[in-house]
């Protein structure tokens, strides 16, 4: 009944879905084996992609050749580029997206991806010979063989779904639970653990009285996710999200049902999300707050279902239903289905190499919340990645590993890799050490070229990225060559209280003035916008930035090629951390678990003191 795959992916999620295209969009024959048909690249939780670091996540999944930033762009219903205040590092795309169509849209990319075959079953054991994963077990009883295996199986392992004192097994709500994997594995060496997430109400949105809420419109321009042409949505469609908020009574309401919510009767042992927390959590943690903000968010163009971003809960049904009533607009609200929590499985992301394949067992990979994380870029981008490495782990060819320097994917895998993570994982700006370098602006000139070497992403994609250097480097050129006169500019100048100039500058010097934007001298200097009327808004941008911030990414340059010094220093595999007495206690009990590759790896990683990287350094002959 089945051939012999060359990649069996486990889970049609986020990291599934990924993993799947990237491994038959590079030429392995794959299997997509999902419990459920019907629930391919399900949003699970809040109906949006992107935000703060993750929208960054999204365009180096799209400039590799992943998928998620196109379906986003072809299902999003309202965009926003979040910190535009901020300075061009800090700046993240984020989308509201229609479930359904989301969903639909990820279907659509799949079928029609070459090499890929589907089956509904549950996956309930590995076929694993001399330490190496062959294939799947599945459900129905199918010894289905491959030369590679990706579990993606987020909240299914041993899932069990609390609300308020009730509770019952399960992957997702009305999903049925994956069991018989984590038996295995534990069996087999791996060490696992548990983890906590949950969800708000689902309401009805024909309930709520948006006259009592703050509206938060989308942007005047849709930028999106994806480098390539998609076809999006225009400004004036964009459907609003509201802001309202929780206040005292809505919490004193709340806090009559603690003594019955799971969370604080210990009956949830697994470690929830320290920034996405349940209401409960919040008024626990921020009990000097009186208020707590919450987005209420449709879930598409032609449904009133509306999610309630920040209600988060797994209190009983009852006690739900009388907070939410207090809040301002939900006075007559009407639910679809109550917020619950959901415990789960994960294995402890130590026990993985940088490929994402597993260190005890060969061609066995994992991604997405199987290693900790949180969020559905995390997930997608561990799909992609690990997608990527089954593909060349099949063909012998060497690994596509993204360094810290490269990627935010790098800083994440990196992270989960030589820290691990007893919480669920979120990528954050504040954890790429070299964010100036890392925006999402300049994704596809960082990534491009590195999957189209690896046989991802297309001829079309790398041709444009040519040529926008092209185009940018030529901007360049004329800026730091145009004259600009007293005459032509001062009036301007004077207009926004800058100092006038007394003799002629040049148009990239104007451009270095933090009141001085391109767009604002194209506007009013005509000589200048003549020059550049056949160029892009993103190239042009690109161009002001390199301008602007040409200081600080010199400097992480800099920074970088310190560290890649370390980086380059290789630890030989098997290293005998014991022969080193003067190697700290913790240093070499995590040195022996971890195994790191490089000492960058080693100096990385929790508990290690500088010192113990310079004694490691000695010994092995540095």
């Amino acid at each position: 009944m089945f051939q012999e795959y060359d990649v069996i992916v486990v889970g049609a999620g986020h990291a599934g879905c990924e993993a799947a295209a990237a491994a038959a969009n590079m030429g392995s024959k794959t299997l997509l084996v999902t419990m459920n048909m019907q629930t391919i690249a399900q949003m699970s939780c809040n109906p949006a992609m992107g935000g703060i670091a993750k929208g960054q996540i999204v365009r180096e999944i799209d400039a590799l050749g992943g998928y998620s930033g196109i379906v986003t762009d072809e299902s999003m219903i309202q965009f926003r580029m979040l910190n535009k205040s901020k300075g061009p590092a800090m700046w993240s795309p984020r989308a509201q997206s229609d479930r359904m169509l989301f969903a639909l849209k990820w279907r659509e990319k799949l079928e029609h991806t070459p090499n890929l075959d589907f089956y509904q079953d549950m996956v309930k054991g590995l076929l694993v010979k001399d330490n190496r994963c062959i294939g799947v077990i599945t459900g129905l009883g199918h010894h289905i063989t491959a030369k590679a295996v990706v579990l993606t199986n987020g909240t299914f392992l041993n899932g069990i779904i609390h609300i308020g004192e009730k509770q019952f097994g399960g992957g997702r709500v009305a999903e049925k639970a994956a069991s018989g994997i984590t038996e295995q594995l534990v069996e087999l060496g791996f060490e696992s653990d548990r983890l906590k997430t949950g969800t708000p109400p689902r309401v009805d949105g024909r309930s709520l009285d948006y006259t009592k809420m703050d509206e938060q419109k989308g942007d005047d321009e849709i930028v999106g996710f994806s480098f390539s042409d998609t076809k999006k949505i225009k400004p004036e469609q964009q459907r609003s999200c509201w802001i309202t908020y929780t206040n005292q009574t809505v919490h004193d309401t709340l806090k009559t049902g603690f003594d019955r919510s799971p969370m604080y009767a210990g009956r949830i042992d697994g470690v929830g999300p320290r920034y996405c927390p349940s209401i409960e959590d919040k008024i626990n943690r921020f009990a000097e707050r009186d208020r707590h903000q919450l987005f209420v968010e449709p879930e598409g163009w032609n449904t009133v279902e509306i999610y309630v971003n920040g209600f988060s809960t797994s209190l009983p049904e009852e006690v739900q239903y009388e907070a939410l009533r207090i809040v301002p607009g939900f006075e007559n609200v009407r639910f679809f289905r109550p917020g619950y929590a959901i415990e789960y499985d994960y294995f402890p992301p130590t026990q993985l190499q940088y490929t994402l394949e597993t260190k005890l067992i060969q061609n066995l990979f994992f991604a997405g919340q199987i290693n900790g994380t949180t969020g559905y870029e995390e997930a997608a981008c561990q799909g992609l990645m690990a997608g990527i490495n089954a593909h060349l782990k099949t063909k012998e060819k060497e690994p596509l590993i993204l360094s810290r320097s490269e990627a935010y994917i790098g800083v994440l895998i990196d992270d989960l890799i030589s820290k691990g993570t007893e919480e669920p994982y979120r990528m954050f700006t504040s954890r790429a050490e070299f964010r100036t370098l890392l925006r999402q602006d300049n994704a596809d000139l960082r990534l491009t070229k590195k999957s189209f070497d690896f046989g991802l992403a297309s001829q079309e994609r790398m041709d444009a990225v040519l040529n926008k250097e092209r185009e940018v480097k030529n901007i360049l050129n004329e800026l730091n060559n145009f004259n600009i006169s007293p005459e032509e500019v001062n009036p301007l100048l004077e207009k926004i209280q800058s100092a006038s100039l007394t003799q002629k500058q040049k148009a990239g010097q104007l451009i270095l003035r933090p009141d001085i934007s391109l767009a604002y001298l194209l506007e009013n200097v005509p000589r200048l916008q003549s020059i550049f009327s056949g160029n892009k808004k993103e190239e042009l941008e690109q161009a002001e930035i390199q301008i602007k911030y040409n200081i600080y990414i010199e400097k992480e340059k800099e920074l970088v090629a310190k560290m890649n010094n370390l980086e380059h220093l290789s630890i030989p595999q098997n290293f005998n951390y014991t022969n080193i007495p003067a190697l700290s206690a913790e240093a070499r009990q995590k040195f022996i678990k971890i195994q790191p590759r490089t000492l960058g790896q080693a100096s990385r990683i929790s508990g290690v003191n500088p010192s113990d990287v310079q004694i490691l350094m000695v010994y092995m002959g540095r």
